[in-house]
């Protein structure tokens, strides 16, 4: 954990949106997620899909203490006023049995919609609805998944030799998700597809999951929002009471955190980096 940690000014936010949390295996970065929770408040806490991770939880059982604080952090926001609405994704497919029920203060719905402090509604989904792969060729979904433990495990010793060498973390999945043309390509497809869904459906914007991929940007006159992933990119995204949404890094590696302004809900502008803390 970051040194300034325990000293850092605790933030409160209209609405924090969080997904790709992956609990239940050793990719998940629960103890940083566990230090965003510490301190930054909402009055709106969205879960949007793959907080526990129910495929790799069936291929063997990892839980650590600190993914059991995760649940009771989560639970203790609710109890103390936090309106926490959870939306399931593919790997947490499991709670959709539950939809529309609500157990210990905690909302589960199949989508939300949230209205921004502009008026702006969103559609709030995790997303894999609108990914082919998980549709119609679930098996290669599973292979996928496989394949991108494969590279976290790699990744974790990779980055063990880099930090002995004393240079900062490095990710390669990310790394390919950026420079091989079919993944920048689904990236980019999955944004559109899904803006395109609001816009047909007469929302202003959506927030989504699933893709692991932090964004807030205008598309075409739609507000999309990715809030990400607590796997390798440890972001949220966050609502600030006059409606702007930015993505929340805490942190990557160690060093600072920061956050990234996003539109003012209008228009695009152009992304800044500015310290939170």
């Amino acid at each position: 954990m970051h040194p300034d940690a325990a000293n850092s000014t605790t933030h409160h936010y209209r609405a924090i949106w969080i997904s790709d949390v992956h609990l239940g295996t050793a990719g998940c970065r629960a103890d940083h997620l566990l230090d965003f929770l510490k301190h930054n408040d909402s009055d709106f806490l969205y879960l949007v899909g793959d907080i526990v991770d129910g495929w790799q939880l069936r291929k063997s059982w990892y839980w650590k203490q600190s993914h059991n604080d995760i649940v009771q952090k989560i639970l203790r926001k609710a109890r103390k006023g936090t309106k926490v609405i959870y939306v399931p994704g593919n790997h947490d497919e499991a709670a959709r049995q539950y939809v529309d029920l609500d157990f210990g203060g905690i909302a589960i719905r199949r989508e939300a919609e949230h209205r921004l402090a502009n008026g702006k509604r969103m559609l709030v989904i995790h997303g894999d609805e609108f990914d082919g792969v998980i549709q119609y060729a679930k098996w290669l979904a599973y292979l996928g998944d496989s394949l991108y433990t494969f590279i976290l495990q790699l990744n974790r010793g990779f980055n063990w030799v880099r930090q002995k060498m004393g240079k900062p973390y490095w990710s390669l999945s990310q790394y390919l998700k950026l420079k091989v043309k079919n993944a920048v390509n689904f990236i980019s497809d999955f944004e559109n597809i899904l803006a395109n869904e609001a816009r047909r459906r007469g929302f202003d914007g959506v927030i989504c999951g699933h893709i692991h991929k932090a964004e807030v940007k205008d598309i075409e006159g739609i507000l999309y929002g990715n809030s990400g992933d607590w796997v390798e990119s440890l972001s949220a995204l966050v609502e600030h009471p006059d409606g702007t949404l930015s993505v929340v890094f805490w942190p990557f590696n160690g060093t600072s955190r920061t956050h990234v302004p996003a539109l003012a809900n209008q228009a695009a502008s152009p992304l800044e980096t500015t310290c939170v803390s």
